[in-house]
């Protein structure tokens, strides 16, 4: 886990003003993909190659807020995919491409093959069609490739009984489904298997944020062992997290082809 030096300044990391504790545990994934993302840019640059980016989703920018203070950040081509056009975003102005469009919709204009590493986090929680969605961020990734996707979770068993109860609830209390953002109801193993089954990209490394965050607890995240105590829970029990992050890796060849060279 590499953390750059810099000063506690009432913001995460560092450099992200969303949340002012310097160890923020819901911005703990954004620091872990970051990691990954430098590393792949470093790799790139020993070949002579920049790094191709494609940022869906972004929020405020956040991927490339913590990119900052690495090695490597300046040999990437950031591109961003989303809703619509947001003035807040961080580093708008070093941003290569910008697409407006819905995902679900598969971004037609965006070319395929044309990005060695896509972040989709946080997002697919809250769409209501996941086939498409998932088959762009497949569709965009080159050949061997990484997609960094990220989704909250529920611990196994949770998920059926909260997907069929759900709209049972619905009926009970109307407003509640107005005020609801997510829509999407994930496990661990089960987001894998549904990623899995609707593309060729494989689960490479799968990792969790915060079983607990905030509340009474919330001023331990000021300290780094508290952060590096709950990310190596994280890496030992995800299922049981409020969320993960996966890696999933693009083959560098279509399934047919392996096969027949097998």
């Amino acid at each position: 886990m590499h953390l750059p030096q810099r000063k506690r300044n009432g913001m995460a990391f560092g450099i992200d003003p969303t949340r002012k504790e310097f160890f923020s545990l819901r911005q703990a994934r954004y620091d872990a993909l970051a990691d990954n993302i430098a590393q792949l840019s470093r790799n790139a640059r020993k070949e002579g190659q920049r790094l191709q980016l494609l940022d869906i989703g972004p929020f405020k920018g956040t991927t490339y807020m913590h990119l900052q203070g690495r090695d490597g950040v300046e040999n990437i081509d950031l591109s961003i995919a989303e809703l619509r056009m947001n003035d807040d975003l961080y580093g708008k102005e070093k941003v290569k491409s910008f697409f407006i469009g819905d995902l679900t919709k598969g971004y037609p204009e965006i070319a395929s093959d044309s990005y060695d590493v896509v972040v989709c986090e946080q997002v697919l929680e809250h769409l209501s069609e996941l086939n498409i969605a998932m088959k762009t961020i497949e569709r965009v990734l080159k050949p061997g490739g990484t997609a960094i996707v990220g989704v909250p979770i529920f611990p196994p068993g949770i998920p059926p009984i909260r997907r069929y109860g759900q709209p049972v609830w619905d009926k009970i209390v109307p407003f509640a489904k107005k005020h609801r953002g997510h829509i999407q109801t994930f496990s661990k193993r089960g987001f894998i298997e549904i990623f899995e089954s609707n593309t060729t990209l494989k689960a490479t490394h799968c990792r969790g944020f915060r079983i607990i965050s905030g509340g009474i607890l919330r001023f331990l995240e000021n300290y780094q062992w508290y952060w590096k105590m709950c990310r190596a829970i994280g890496r030992l029990l995800p299922s049981f997290c409020i969320e993960i992050q996966v890696l999933f890796e693009k083959p560098s060849a279509p399934a047919s082809v392996k096969k027949m060279a097998a």
